[in-house]
């Protein structure tokens, strides 16, 4: 079994404070009406994070595992360490992850930039530290992004991260929390492309994009699958150095229930390969931007794949095309 790096610890210390002042909030968002549940079938508890596309997908697992008979439990847990932490304390059955968190600030390990090998990695490690198995992969890769104004992007002659080198110094950097305290986030990044900002905040994931756009900071960390990118006219720009590791979602799901009943692995195996890149930007911006829930814009995207036979074979999606996943679960 791998050994535990000391900063674990920590993070497990205040993950679990904060699991259970949201435990005692009540804080779930219970499960949606199904028509027939299987009282002989195990209830799942799924956990989400606090942002639009994980509320979406974590919908559409818990409408195929009650479309499927299940009793499903929902549980917003915010972030990264407190839905591990549910995890593998029992509080949650199963979640989705991205694997470039899991393999930086859930297993501390070295940034890789490739995807193959780092979904091999959490999933061995997972398996021996947590008893957590890593499902197959949906498909997108929701890698971290710097975004800018496309003006302002232009005028200064930046296309690519490194660009920013010798102007980061007059300009406003800003984005969420988590993006400041990761291993793959604002500190790996500064060292590694030699950059120092003028100004570094930390803001409210909904209004990150609204202040790179009205000008009051420069440049942002954006997630490359979130719409609102293009919406706002701003721009991504390379990572030439190849800094940010590959995010692909995946379910995460503890062993003890997969051995109760292996078939929930099928079931959540169905979103295998079905959402690329684009598809998961206009799913996202259906809630961001267009007002709907998370839980209606998971519905009509299962609906149209049940209708196309994707659940049963993944020959098609109602959206965009299945992704050609680069990973092998």
């Amino acid at each position: 079994m791998r050994g535990r790096p000391e900063g674990r610890g920590a993070l497990r210390a205040i993950a679990g404070t904060l699991l259970t002042v949201v435990a005692g909030l009540g804080l779930t968002l219970g499960a949606s009406p199904v028509s027939a549940q299987d009282s002989e079938k195990p209830q799942v508890t799924l956990g989400s994070k606090g942002f639009t596309e994980h509320l979406i997908i974590t919908e559409m697992a818990a409408q195929l595992l009650q479309d499927a008979g299940y009793e499903v439990e929902q549980i917003n847990l915010e972030n990264t360490a407190i839905v591990h932490q549910a995890l593998i304390s029992g509080e949650v059955d199963a979640y989705i992850e991205y694997t470039g968190t899991a393999l930086t600030a859930v297993l501390d390990e070295p940034v890789q930039s490739d995807p193959q090998a780092v979904y091999d990695t959490v999933k061995q490690a997972y398996a021996e530290e947590f008893q957590v198995r890593w499902l197959d992969p949906l498909g997108f890769n929701n890698t971290w992004a710097l975004a800018m104004r496309q003006d302002q992007a232009a005028e200064l002659g930046v296309t690519k991260i490194s660009d920013l080198k010798g102007k980061a110094q007059d300009l406003q950097f800003g984005a969420t929390q988590e993006f400041f305290g990761r291993p793959d986030g604002l500190p790996g990044l500064l060292d590694r492309y030699e950059l120092d900002f003028e100004d570094e905040r930390g803001m409210d994931p909904g209004i990150v994009y609204q202040a790179v756009a009205e000008d009051e900071i420069d440049v942002t960390a954006a997630f490359s699958t979130d719409g609102r990118i293009y919406s706002q006219g701003l721009v991504v720009l390379e990572d030439d150095l190849g800094f940010f590791p590959p995010y692909f979602a995946a379910p995460v799901v503890r062993e003890d229930l997969l051995e109760e009943d292996p078939r929930i692995a099928e079931v959540l195996n169905q979103l295998a390969g079905q959402i690329d890149d684009q598809t998961m930007a206009d799913l996202n911006l259906r809630v961001d931007e267009g007002g709907q829930e998370p839980r209606d814009v998971a519905r009509a995207f299962l609906d149209q794949m049940a209708q196309r036979g994707a659940a049963a074979s993944p020959t098609g999606s109602p959206v965009g095309s299945p992704a050609a996943s680069p990973i092998a679960g």
